[in-house]
């Protein structure tokens, strides 16, 4: 598909200036693909204004001069922020100022490695958030690739190719990040969260206390591509599983904060639930073997509470 000037795409734009919704996309060393992600934008066919929020955590690899070239032909949409020192290699999410810039009602997000397909999914995806306030996110499938061109099943099956509660939204139900459109109702993240490398599972936690989920399955499926430069899904598994654990011990201590037993409780299930998953068949049965002799101490204080005092 021919990508349209700039001045061909403001011409099918209100007038008003601000954007209706705003495209965030954070991109590191990812030289050959941004370019793809970035026309994946453009292409998109929309009778509202959407303003794209590029963030480079200073990439080596001739990234910022592509994002750059793309900021200089399209001013009035592409917005790069520029970083001279490469933030996550601090422990920080450079993700979260970018969101904190975004000046559209909604926010969709694509990171600078993957792309969309359906020129038609950011419409879609808005017309039906502002037809139905009871939602707070939309999102529709990916299918994964790798530098081969070899493609996987879809990322979402069964049960995950449905709408969402508000409580399995607050449950960090899985979602194909690359495809979400949300509203823009989320301003910082909770102390307890700060540290966490799997941002997008606690946002979807946190939009669960403002609405539900649906999914569209008439939008063509968006490319998340796997490659060397991946961040999360080239790790090694014992990584993708040690981060996922403490993003789930974080959110146990943000719903401990608030009051909420339920999903205070339901996150700590999650944790011991991956942490016996991740030792060896004889550390398990030790484990077991601890847990049980703890409950049985416990139980006897109790019934003979003479020999506890």
């Amino acid at each position: 598909m021919d990508i349209r000037s700039e001045l061909q795409i403001l011409s099918n734009w209100p007038e008003d200036p601000r954007p209706l919704l705003s495209v965030v996309c954070l991109a590191y060393n990812q030289v050959n693909y941004i370019g793809r992600t970035l026309d994946s934008f453009l292409e998109q066919i929309t009778d509202f204004r959407i303003e794209v929020l590029v963030n480079d955590d200073a990439s080596t690899d001739g990234t910022t001069e592509v994002i750059a070239d793309y900021a200089a032909r399209y001013p009035h949409i592409i917005k790069p922020i520029f970083h001279k020192e490469n933030q996550y290699s601090k422990g920080l999410s450079h993700g979260l100022p970018v969101f904190r810039k975004a000046r559209g009602r909604y926010i969709a997000y694509c990171e600078g490695d993957d792309f969309w397909t359906d020129p038609r999914k950011l419409q879609i995806q808005v017309d039906f958030l502002e037809k139905n306030p009871d939602y707070v996110i939309t999102y529709h499938d990916a299918y994964t690739f790798n530098e081969d061109g070899v493609m996987k099943p879809l990322q979402l099956a069964g049960k995950f190719r449905s709408d969402a509660s508000r409580l399995e939204l607050q449950q960090a139900r899985a979602l194909s990040t690359l495809t979400t459109v949300f509203r823009n109702v989320l301003t910082e993240m909770p102390e307890e969260l700060l540290t966490t490398r799997m941002v997008d599972l606690c946002w979807w936690s946190l939009l669960g206390a403002y609405g539900k989920g649906k999914f569209l399955g008439d939008i063509r499926p968006a490319a998340y591509r796997v490659h060397k430069g991946g961040i999360f899904s080239m790790q090694a598994a014992r990584v993708q599983q040690h981060m996922t654990l403490h993003t789930y011990y974080c959110l146990a201590r943000y719903y401990q904060r608030l009051g909420n037993q339920e999903l205070n409780e339901f996150f700590l299930m999650q944790v011991c639930r991956m942490s016996m998953a991740a030792i060896s068949p004889t550390r398990k049965v030790q484990a077991f073997l601890m847990l049980i002799g703890n409950h049985g101490a416990n139980l006897l204080k109790r019934l003979n509470p003479i020999q506890a005092r």
